[in-house]
């Protein structure tokens, strides 16, 4: 974790962010994300509570160092949900940037009361998650994958197509790709560590094989930072999530698609959808190669398009069955 994530918080809040990650192995990322979340519901609280100084201090400037055990006794199921709004109204979050804000909230009030035993009662315990509308994921056809695979060319261009590539027949998530090491590498199978600190397999298809080959036979060697890293930036260190980002969203817009409609994470969907629809893989076979705890999730990405559902309707054996004529008309 970063060092500016402890400095910034309160004791109780270090204490929490290290059983997270400690005790319930949660990753870094998710680990920043709930510093996020309490911080700016700590300086709601503060604010709620007239105990900032000066009075005209920025929202984002209100340090949380002092937030202690005595504040947050005094929080109440109303206050929650006080926050909740003020998080609609006057930060515009969205219910499911909400929903993770009361799952962060939710977990640490749990922890200070269930585990450091610091609360009697829970504040938090009845708080509801807002309800968030469940949309079918974006991705891309075959034929704009396709596109998307063409237009790859310069310098880097056998490190993006197989950056791509990787994405689009794997599924896998960012972070994931981008912590890929070469000794992870077996033959036709890439361990990679997943959402909470989890290890599993991916298997490589011939496409994938064929292009980490073709890198790994351009790919710097000399002066490399991270030579276990398998995919490198032009500082010859591992390539980071911003860089990959940029990458896609050049190509993106080289082949003619829209950039507020597809990113880096559209290709995860991109994959599931593929792999579903075409290679009619079983919703259970999907939830492990894409890493899903959850069998909800992966069920987000097994939707079906106008063209499944006529071919099911007209796929029926009564499809065919003509009206019978009446005498009595």
């Amino acid at each position: 974790m970063k060092k500016f994530v402890f400095d910034e918080s309160p004791v109780i809040l270090k204490d929490f962010l290290n059983y997270m990650e400690t005790i319930r192995g949660k990753s870094k990322n998710t680990i920043k994300e709930y510093f996020y979340d309490l911080r700016v519901f700590f300086r709601f609280l503060k604010v709620y509570r007239n105990i900032i100084e000066p009075k005209t201090i920025a929202f984002e400037e209100i340090t949380i160092t002092d937030v202690d055990i005595d504040l947050l006794k005094t929080v109440t199921l109303s206050d929650l949900y006080a926050f909740m709004s003020f998080m609609s109204r006057e930060r515009d979050n969205s219910a499911s940037s909400r929903a993770r804000k009361v799952a962060s909230i939710k977990s640490f009030f749990n922890y200070i009361t269930n585990k450091a035993k610091l609360l009697k009662t829970n504040p938090a315990s009845e708080l509801e998650t807002p309800k968030t509308q469940k949309r079918l994921p974006k991705y891309l056809t075959v034929d704009e994958s396709m596109k998307l695979l063409s237009v790859i060319s310069g310098k880097h261009s056998i490190r993006d197509f197989a950056i791509i590539i990787l994405f689009l027949n794997c599924g896998m998530r960012l972070s994931e790709l981008v912590g890929i090491n070469i000794s992870n590498i077996k033959s036709d199978t890439l361990t990679i560590i997943g959402k909470g600190n989890k290890e599993r397999t991916v298997y490589l298809n011939d496409a994938c094989r064929e292009a980490i080959d073709n890198y790994l036979k351009v790919r710097p060697r000399d002066g490399v930072k991270d030579r276990n890293a398998l995919f490198l930036s032009e500082r010859k260190q591992r390539i980071s999530n911003n860089m990959v980002q940029r990458i896609i969203k050049k190509y993106i817009i080289e082949a003619g698609l829209d950039p507020q409609k597809y990113s880096t994470h559209k290709l995860r969907h991109t994959a599931a959808t593929l792999m579903y629809k075409h290679g009619k893989v079983d919703i259970r076979v999907l939830q492990e190669i894409l890493g899903h705890e959850s069998i909800a999730t992966t069920e987000l990405y097994t939707h079906l398009d106008n063209e499944q559902l006529r071919d099911a309707v007209n796929s029926n054996p009564l499809s065919d069955y003509k009206s019978v004529k009446s005498d009595k008309y």
